[in-house]
């Protein structure tokens, strides 16, 4: 998979835009990403990024990354300095376009002014719920306020107390003065500011009042010169809003609102309020745990960023709402490892196989491919010796119909070794099996017969005594029903079997030292990468996806 040289898919936003380049109606493009420093990104903000910055890569244009850091309350530092990693690590830059809304307070104030001056906006004295009786419902129209009328001067002079600091949190808010009948519910005189006295991460106790999100936006658009502005269709009713302000105010530009699809990806949730409760009780490890969709969580997993952008890039970009299979995402993470995981051997449940007729001090060393399509990666060394270990399900006592990996009297290969026949089988007390005694022959070495027998087994294997001892963590879909999301009681649809720890796992000697986020394929398991608790001694391994989509075989077996 080459996502970088494939050529981009057409959609919708670049019809629009190839028409207003061609009409001359911009010189050249200009989008942002705007993020809420308010919590981590996940999944659903990688369409966002990858949609903003990509069509600024493609068009020449440029993509500013601007915090949209109104709400003083639930915004850190924290928050901002991980968004700008995971934007980072997704492969995109934003040079010194790197702003924030409270960059533009002063402006944004002022702007209040003229539309108070104006006669477009008061300043509101009823309590929040009052508000809300008086704004109506979808069906039924909104009331005035009493204090609409209110004089130009009397909403100059309570507004500049409001800055000021003389009011309580609550006690006025400043509306936009638009049509309290207007069967768009967002024009029914929308609230511009409200007052917080809350100290800000970036600007301490400079402001008592902030503004809301839709004013806030648009004019951070305009003062930036963005010439799209692209939202996800949650925010289409916001539109009449957003032009409302731009068109009464003497802003530079006016760009243009266009909404798509947002990105929703069965077996998971992207609700702010249902993740932060995930972490919050302890359901999962914290926000980087590798079953959530947070992009902390995906990196930590071992998801990639060229696997998270070619998955945008297939999804697409439509007006129209739909679900994607997770499938899709973990097939997209296949195919990036496929090309770039060097193939390693590990064991996870080990067998002891003790093979008589092999010399007991003898270790020899056998080439192994690191890649078997691409022969330019070289081969590594591994030691083979008389005591092994193979997975504990690749051997049957009484083996089912075609099963062609180890039992008594049968011959199987062992991957780049030997042909191997189990000749008897050893049990503990309990009737477990403990240890197989088999035989090899020696004129297989590779793993072919001179003699042309065929062997349809193959095992994957490390030898006992160079084997390295690791901790290997088996991640799962966190959820075992398709829409989570959609239910109130989610944390009933946890899945038990999201995360299991496999203490005393084997591998082979050459995964010694590897970095944090070193990315393997086990082979015949799956693709693992290097989790940043290993230790010298006990290296920990998370499987980032297993080898094929075992969940589609569940799904039809349950119908």
């Amino acid at each position: 998979m080459d996502s970088d040289t494939a050529a981009p898919r057409n959609h919708f936003i670049r019809t629009i835009i190839d028409a207003d380049l061609a009409h001359g109606r911009h010189i050249a493009l200009a989008t942002r990403f705007p993020p809420e420093p308010n919590g981590y990104l996940h999944l659903g903000h990688a369409k966002s990024i990858c949609l903003n910055f990509g069509l600024a890569e493609d068009y020449r244009g440029t993509c500013n990354l601007r915090f949209d850091d109104t709400n003083p309350e639930k915004e850190s530092q924290e928050f901002e300095e991980a968004i700008a990693a995971d934007v980072r690590w997704l492969g995109f830059s934003w040079d010194t376009r790197y702003f924030h809304a409270s960059d533009y307070f002063p402006q944004l104030y002022d702007y209040a002014v003229h539309l108070i001056r104006a006669g477009k906006a008061y300043v509101d004295s009823l309590a929040a719920e009052e508000i809300r009786i008086h704004r109506g419902t979808l069906t039924a129209p909104g009331r005035d306020s009493p204090y609409r009328s209110r004089s130009v001067a009397e909403n100059l002079a309570l507004f500049e107390r409001m800055r000021a600091g003389e009011f309580n949190d609550g006690e006025h808010v400043l509306r936009a003065k638009i049509d309290m009948a207007s069967p768009n519910i967002n024009l029914r005189d929308p609230i511009l500011y409200r007052i917080r006295k809350t100290p800000h991460h970036r600007t301490g106790a400079t402001w008592n009042i902030y503004p809301m999100y839709d004013y806030t936006h648009c004019l951070s658009d305009a003062l930036e010169g963005i010439t799209h502005s692209l939202c996800t269709l949650e925010f289409e009713d916001h539109r009449p809003l957003y032009d409302w302000v731009l068109d009464n105010l003497p802003v530079p530009c006016h760009p243009q609102q266009i909404e798509f699809a947002r990105l929703e990806v069965n077996y998971t949730i992207t609700s702010k309020r249902k993740l932060h409760a995930l972490v919050a009780e302890k359901l999962v490890d914290g926000w980087d745990d590798p079953r959530l969709p947070t992009l902390k969580g995906l990196r930590r997993r071992g998801y990639t960023p060229g696997a998270l952008r070619e998955f945008c890039e297939r999804v697409g970009v439509t007006k129209k709402q739909t679900i994607i299979d997770i499938s899709a995402l973990e097939t997209c993470v296949r195919e990036n490892l496929d090309a770039t995981a060097p193939r390693v051997m590990a064991v996870l449940a080990p067998l002891k196989v003790v093979l008589d007729n092999y010399p007991a001090q003898q270790v020899e060393m056998l080439a192994a491919a690191n890649h078997p399509k691409f022969p330019e990666l070289g081969t590594r060394q591994i030691p083979f010796a008389r005591e092994l270990y193979i997975e504990r399900d690749d051997f049957m006592e009484v083996p089912a119909k075609k099963f062609h990996r180890l039992a008594p009297g049968q011959e199987v290969r062992l991957r780049y070794g030997y042909l191997i026949t189990c000749r008897e089988v050893i049990k503990d007390a309990q009737g477990e099996i403990i240890e197989l005694r088999c035989i090899y022959d020696p004129a297989t070495r590779g793993g072919n017969a001179p003699d042309g027998r065929q062997i349809k087994g193959t095992l994957h294997w490390v030898a006992a005594p160079t084997a390295l001892r690791a901790e290997v963590r088996l991640y799962d879909r966190l959820f075992n029903v398709p829409d989570p999301g959609a239910r109130d009681d989610f944390r009933t649809f946890l899945n038990p079997d999201s995360k299991q720890i496999i203490a005393d796992a084997r591998i082979e000697p050459s995964l010694s030292g590897s970095a944090n986020g070193a990315h393997f394929q086990f082979e015949r398991v799956g693709y693992f990468c290097v989790d940043p608790d290993s230790q010298a001694d006990l290296p920990v391994f998370n499987r980032t996806v297993a080898l094929r989509d075992t969940w589609a075989k569940v799904q039809s077996a349950t119908g």
